[in-house]
């Protein structure tokens, strides 16, 4: 993808057209884009880092023809969404995902998370408990799992990127510069080797690049990264573990592909134990950072499943 030479994409840029349709909805002071799918029970798809809504193309039509309505919003900060200065921390942002499916109607929703997305679907499954009928991980640890993976050195390894990410503005500008490309190369390390040789692929990377060049989507992104690490041993960040001890109710499949290099499957391994609902783990041969994109099919279907209450019934 080429960026228009009068200067960087703007928030429109994301409203990229198909079956689906583009919305804006109040939540919890802030202004979210959604695209939408399909009517019946609420299915609230949750991207990562560096995505969009768009992560989820696939799962929207899929999703939304096996009889759900199927929403993809933009997290705070992130495409055509309000990207106010403060607010990405992970309590907030769960508060951002429960006022979203009130906003729509609905007092409770399966949340599907991927990334980011994931840790918010854990934390908002945690702290909104009545938000979430059902819950499905992609390529997430739970985030006390997560925390405990640092101590071993290949998870540290895997995640050393997200220390670049602490220094003031300097990761912005890379990720903003239209001669550097630090998107295609973290995409090109975390996904599986057959996806990342496809025109798929290739066109992922450009509409993520340009995406993050939207004004002040760099920084948000950034902040989402720093609040992770720099609360680690601040009062709210403690307080946050602490409350991400509760057990999580909600029925909670998790995908995690065998190849992820990003979050290491024998990290993501035993988030289990935090799910005293129903449970299951399935990890995904071939498969690396993006499920969703790289086997579009499988994941739809376990959704559907998942959602359809046709896996794991408690």
């Amino acid at each position: 993808m080429t960026v228009p030479p009068d200067g960087p994409p703007d928030a429109t840029s994301v409203l990229l057209p198909g079956p689906w349709t583009h919305r804006d909805i109040s939540a919890n002071g802030i202004v979210l884009h959604a695209a939408e799918a399909g009517r019946g029970p609420l299915v609230l798809l949750l991207h990562g880092f560096p995505q969009f809504w768009w992560t989820w193309r696939a799962q929207l039509t899929a999703v939304a023809e096996a009889g759900f309505h199927v929403v993809a919003p933009d997290l705070r900060g992130y495409g055509a969404s309000d990207k106010p200065p403060r607010g990405y921390d992970l309590p907030t942002l769960s508060s951002d995902v429960a006022a979203l499916v009130r906003a729509l109607g609905e007092q409770e929703a399966v949340v599907v998370g991927h990334d980011w997305g994931g840790l918010l679907a854990w934390t908002t499954a945690a702290l909104h408990p009545r938000t979430v009928r059902r819950l499905v991980v992609l390529s997430m640890a739970h985030p006390r799992r997560l925390r405990a993976g640092m101590a071993h050195a290949r998870q540290r390894r895997a995640s050393a990127y997200a220390l670049r990410f602490q220094v003031p503005r300097l990761p912005e500008r890379m990720l903003t510069r239209a001669d550097d490309d630090p998107v295609a190369d973290l995409m090109q390390r975390w996904a599986g080797p057959e996806w990342a040789r496809t025109a798929d692929f290739a066109e992922a990377v450009g509409r993520y690049r340009s995406a993050t060049r939207i004004p002040q989507a760099a920084y948000s992104a950034m902040e989402y990264h720093r609040w992770a690490a720099r609360s680690q041993l601040r009062p709210d960040g403690l307080r946050y573990a602490r409350r991400m001890a509760a057990p999580i109710s909600a029925p909670t499949l998790q995908l995690h592909g065998a190849l992820d290099t990003c979050v290491l499957p024998a990290t993501a391994r035993g988030s289990g134990r935090y799910v005293a609902g129903p449970y299951e783990w399935r990890e995904l041969p071939g498969l690396g950072h993006f499920p969703q994109e790289e086997a579009p099919d499988l994941v739809s279907q376990a959704v559907i499943d998942w959602a359809a209450e046709r896996m794991g019934r408690p």
